[in-house]
């Protein structure tokens, strides 16, 4: 397996690259770009009209407007017996997801050249007692409790785009616990109860044992979870992280000519503000208006966690950045890169202000909260489907979009 880390996150110089543009709803993505989507994955399925379907349901989730429903997809179509087709397609057929997520991940490698992977929850409203995985849910990137499915995307990301490739499902003790609903939605008999930081780390490490793409950086937020447990997951399986983390985590200074070295563990803020003098300036844009560069304050200390990680302390770096000198740090990252400025660090954390932005620009219009069957492996057929149509969006979007050419503080 490919193991390079990083790739252009850490260059010198800012690269210049395309910004997404706005995307109407209306606007068409070119026919080359959806034949070569469809010549580089679908050739994986096994069968001629397994093939034919995939490339409708592709061309129906770019098409129709409103919901993409497999009874829209097919009405806007078209076609005598296609939502009978389609439907077996999506939720009864035999073929595998895993393959083309996978190939498509390598796809977006070359088209994309992605510098990490940004590992987002998502919630998709839905009401009804068997649809898979819905029930009441405390979703924490909302902070609230709402009904419907709360689901966990890994995205190839860069400045210029982003695209989703791997999808997991919160599934809560309600359900897994329930041999009939499980029963009626197909849920595999090893699924066991996860929370959303849980996913969000095995979904990661899916990536990087199965599939042979070269290993990003993982973003993602572990500010409500047991840091040390998932730092040592993504350790033990290679994977190099970039985790959001809570004020309040405690770590201990790991270089003895630092302050605070002694003082045992501290909370991280506390450490980020013995050390604030280590302050660098970093710079980066903002993908709501990519033309203005923007600024920030960056820092990255040497830490341990408390207790051990992978049977021995294990050296990390506490990386904050503040957006305002004057006040506390506003945002505190933990990484286990340990060569890549604290500048550039900032620029990769920012990417999932990339990813959350093209998802509800561009995942809306490819149909990602849209599926209206019930059972788990048509969720994850349609999710590997809308994530090829999200795809033919993003890089359209990125091919046309305006540049950035001006270069970035800290870089």
């Amino acid at each position: 397996m490919n193991t390079s880390v990083l790739g252009k996150v850490d260059a010198t110089h800012a690269p210049s690259v395309p910004h997404q543009r706005s995307v109407s709803p209306e606007g068409e993505v070119p026919d080359d770009i959806v034949a070569e989507l469809c010549a580089a994955l679908f050739s994986l399925l096994g069968r001629k009209d397994q093939r034919r379907q995939a490339e409708q349901y592709l061309r129906g989730l770019l098409t129709t407007r409103g919901r993409k429903s497999i009874r829209n997809i097919a009405a806007h179509l078209g076609r005598p017996g296609l939502e009978q087709s389609l439907h077996h397609f999506v939720a009864s057929s035999t073929w595998d997801w895993q393959p083309l997520r996978a190939a498509l991940a390598g796809y977006l490698e070359h088209t994309l050249a992605p510098h990490a992977w940004v590992i987002q929850p998502m919630h998709i409203p839905k009401a009804g007692k068997y649809s898979v995985g819905v029930d009441e849910q405390f979703a924490p990137h909302l902070g609230q409790v709402v009904r419907g499915q709360q689901v966990i995307g890994a995205w190839l990301a860069s400045p210029a785009a982003s695209a989703p490739v791997n999808w997991r499902m919160v599934l809560p003790e309600s359900w897994v616990n329930d041999p009939e609903r499980r029963a009626r939605a197909e849920v595999p008999e090893r699924t066991a109860p996860e929370s959303a930081e849980e996913c969000a780390v095995s979904v990661a490490l899916q990536m990087a044992r199965l599939w042979n793409i070269p290993r990003r950086p993982a973003v993602l937020d572990l500010r409500r979870c047991d840091v040390g447990a998932a730092a040592r997951r993504l350790a033990s399986g290679g994977v190099p992280f970039l985790a959001r983390i809570s004020p309040s985590s405690p770590l201990s200074v790991a270089d003895p000519a630092l302050p605070g070295h002694r003082a045992g563990p501290l909370p991280a803020r506390r450490i980020l503000e013995l050390l604030k003098g280590m302050r660098v300036p970093a710079g980066w844009y903002d993908p709501a208006e990519p033309h203005l560069p923007r600024a920030s304050w960056a820092a990255k200390v040497p830490v341990v966690l408390p207790g051990p990680v992978g049977g021995a302390p294990r050296r990390l770096f506490l990386l904050g950045e503040w957006t305002d000198p004057g006040r506390p740090p506003s945002a505190l990252w933990l990484t286990s890169l340990p060569r890549v400025p604290a500048a550039s660090l900032v620029r990769t954390a920012k990417l999932a202000d990339r990813v959350e932005r093209d998802c509800d620009d561009i995942g809306e219009r490819a149909g990602l909260r849209d599926f209206a069957g019930r059972s788990f492996r048509g969720w994850h057929r349609h999710m590997t489907l809308a994530s090829v149509a999200h795809t033919a969006i993003a890089l359209h979007a990125a091919e046309y979009g305006p540049r950035q050419t001006g270069r970035l503080i800290g870089a």
